[in-house]
This record gives C-alpha cells, sequence and structure tokens, in this order.
C-alpha cells in the first residue's frame, strides 16, 4: 500500500514538472522573443525562420542523446514522419499569416477556437466524449481567456481562411503527437528527436520566402549582432525545453488538456507584461484571469473525479474476476465496456 502511495506521489510531481517546464519555457520563449523581434529590440522580423533554428537545435539535442544511448531509438514509419511535419509546419505558417491578416482580437479568438475544434476532432477520429464537468470547464476557461485578450476583433475573407486552416492543423497536430505515441508505444522525446530533422530542414527551406510574403524582408539582408545571435541561442535552448514538454503533457494526458492548462501560460504572460514591461492592466483583465483560473481548477477536478472512478470500475472488476470463471468475467466484462461505450466519459477511448 505504501509503495502504491509512493508511485501515485512521484507520478503527480513528474506531472507537475512536465506542466512546469512547458509553461516556463513557453513564457521564457516569448519573453525572449519580444526582445529579439520588436522594433525597440533588435528587430529580428523572421519568425518562421527562427522556428526553423529552434527545430534544428531540437534535432542536435536529440543526436546527441541518441548517439550516447540516453534514449532509444523506435522505429516509425517515414511517412508517418513526412505527414506529421508537413501538419506542423503548415500550423507555423498558417498562424503566422493569421496574426498578420487578422486584427490581434480575432487571432486570439482562434487560438481560442482550438480547444472545442480538438474536442470534436478527438471525438471524430478517436470516438473520445467529455463529461458534463468538462465541458463546463472548457467554457468557463475559454471565456475567461477572451475576457483578457481579446479586444478589437476585425477579420478578412484571406485572414478568416488563414485563420481555419490554422486551427485545423494545430489541432490535428496535437492529437497526432498523443496517437503516435500509443500506437508505435514510443517516448515523448523520441518521437520527437525523429519529427525534429524533418521540420528543420523543410523550415529552413522554406521559412525565409514565407518570412520575406509576411514582413517584405530577407533574411540575408539582415545585419546579424552578437547580442542577436545570443538572444537566438536562448530562444532556441527554451525551445528544446518547450518541444520536449508539449510532447510529454500531450503524450501523459491529452490534447484538450494541453490546451485548457496551457492557458495558463497566457495568464503568466499578462501577468509579466505587467510587472517587467509596464503592460496596462485593466479590471477586464484581471477578471479574465480569475474566471480562467478557476475553469482551470474545475478542469482539474473532473479530471481527478474521472479517474477516481475509472480506478474504482477496474478494482471492482478485478475483485470480480476472483470470484468468477474465466468465460464468466469475459462475458462480464465485455458487457460493462458496452455500458461505458454509451455513456459520456472524459477521455476515454472506445477501441
Amino acid at each position: 500500500m505504501a509503495a502504491e502511495n509512493e508511485k501515485k506521489s512521484s507520478s503527480a510531481v513528474s506531472d507537475m514538472g512536465a506542466w512546469a517546464m512547458n509553461v516556463i519555457s513557453s513564457v521564457g520563449i516569448i519573453m525572449a522573443n519580444k526582445q529579439l523581434m520588436s522594433s525597440s529590440g533588435f528587430a529580428f522580423s523572421f519568425a518562421t525562420t527562427l522556428t526553423g533554428f529552434h527545430f534544428a537545435l531540437t534535432a542536435l539535442v536529440g543526436m546527441v542523446s541518441n548517439a550516447t544511448g540516453l534514449s532509444a531509438s523506435k522505429h516509425v514509419p517515414m511517412w508517418e514522419l513526412i505527414w506529421f511535419s508537413i501538419v506542423a509546419n503548415v500550423s507555423i505558417a498558417a498562424m503566422n499569416f493569421s496574426l498578420m491578416l487578422n486584427s490581434v482580437g480575432f487571432y486570439q479568438i482562434s487560438k481560442l477556437s482550438m480547444i472545442p475544434v480538438v474536442c470534436v476532432m478527438e471525438w471524430i477520429l478517436h470516438s473520445k466524449r467529455y463529461s458534463r464537468e468538462v465541458k463546463i470547464a472548457v467554457v468557463v476557461v475559454v471565456v475567461g481567456v477572451g475576457i483578457c485578450t481579446v479586444t478589437d476583433v476585425k477579420v478578412n475573407a484571406k485572414g478568416f481562411i488563414c485563420a481555419c486552416v490554422a486551427i485545423f492543423s494545430s489541432s490535428l497536430q496535437q492529437i497526432l503527437i498523443g496517437s503516435l505515441q500509443k500506437k508505435y508505444s514510443i517516448g515523448s522525446f523520441e518521437l520527437l528527436s525523429k519529427t525534429a530533422p524533418i521540420q528543420a530542414l523543410s523550415l529552413l527551406v522554406v521559412g525565409p520566402l514565407v518570412d520575406y510574403l509576411l514582413s517584405g524582408k530577407f533574411i540575408m539582408n539582415y545585419s546579424m549582432s552578437s547580442g542577436c545571435f545570443l538572444f537566438i541561442l536562448l530562444s532556441s535552448a527554451l525551445a528544446v525545453f518547450c518541444n520536449i514538454s508539449q510532447y510529454l503533457c500531450i503524450g501523459r494526458f491529452s490534447a484538450v488538456s494541453f490546451q485548457v492548462i496551457g492557458h495558463m501560460k497566457t495568464v503568466c504572460i499578462l501577468t509579466l507584461g505587467w510587472v517587467l514591461f509596464d503592460s496596462a492592466m485593466t479590471f477586464k483583465n484581471v477578471a479574465g484571469m480569475v474566471v480562467a483560473i478557476v475553469g482551470m481548477v474545475i478542469y482539474s477536478w473532473a479530471m481527478e473525479l474521472e479517474k477516481q472512478s475509472n480506478i474504482a470500475a477496474a478494482k471492482a472488476l478485478n475483485s470480480v474476476k476472483h470470484s468468477l470463471s474465466e468465460e464468466e468475467f469475459g462475458l462480464l466484462k465485455e458487457g460493462v465496456e458496452t455500458t461505458q461505450s454509451k455513456d459520456v466519459e472524459l477521455g476515454y477511448t472506445k477501441g
């Protein structure tokens, strides 16, 4: 019993560690990129190429890890890796175009809409169903983040199309991270080590053209300073931790959980912007953050409730197994699973 409790405690700590790594590294990247890309900083306005640098360093770390035996390499078909990389790169480019063509308000709305889109796509692709508590939590989080981030909302036809492509591809990418890990029994870092080189190569080739279309500037004409180079290295190093933690979180939980808890980053960014950069903090911002945090607490409670329910059901089946024959237990288990598939459940995948 003590060993079981210790195992649960260790798992909870590692889960919190994964979330903390993702939040800290994501917020760190945004702060570093703000200095790197703003006109008051180094004016390095080549976001897509910078993402290529991020994945290049991530790929290098993965290759070193494989070469030294710190991680194992498992087989994943090349066509699956290429398909994933295409979806991920389309997501990056479409997000950048969406931000350029739409107002910041509509861009934030498109990012918030990813949560219900992920829910629908997981229902279509994996037959996942969600409890009423989870649906309420998702609505509260979306409303809260919307209150504190959405201001002016302007949209045009091209911007709307780019936003739709960005939402669809980003949602599909996050679902694919989890499904590939389960399908090939591969760890988060091992999968990242396989996809990062493909993404790095493609983004470094296509990135300069995309950035030229976005900013009208070509990276070869940029005058690189030592300070800018150091911030690119810092941004890329933080991206390694961000990429690893993203794969880790989605592998451990789900794409929906990653989206919901991921909005904690929005709260952190707004708070740090107020503390470090003297950004305006209005009552509307504070109220929105409070609502979002309440939604995240409700979501965490709903997740724990569902987990305890599943554990109790598993223990009940296990105790019944000892008092029934193997054939009788098989028939009972089949009946229970049939009943469960009709119920609305959180994170339950029908096989």
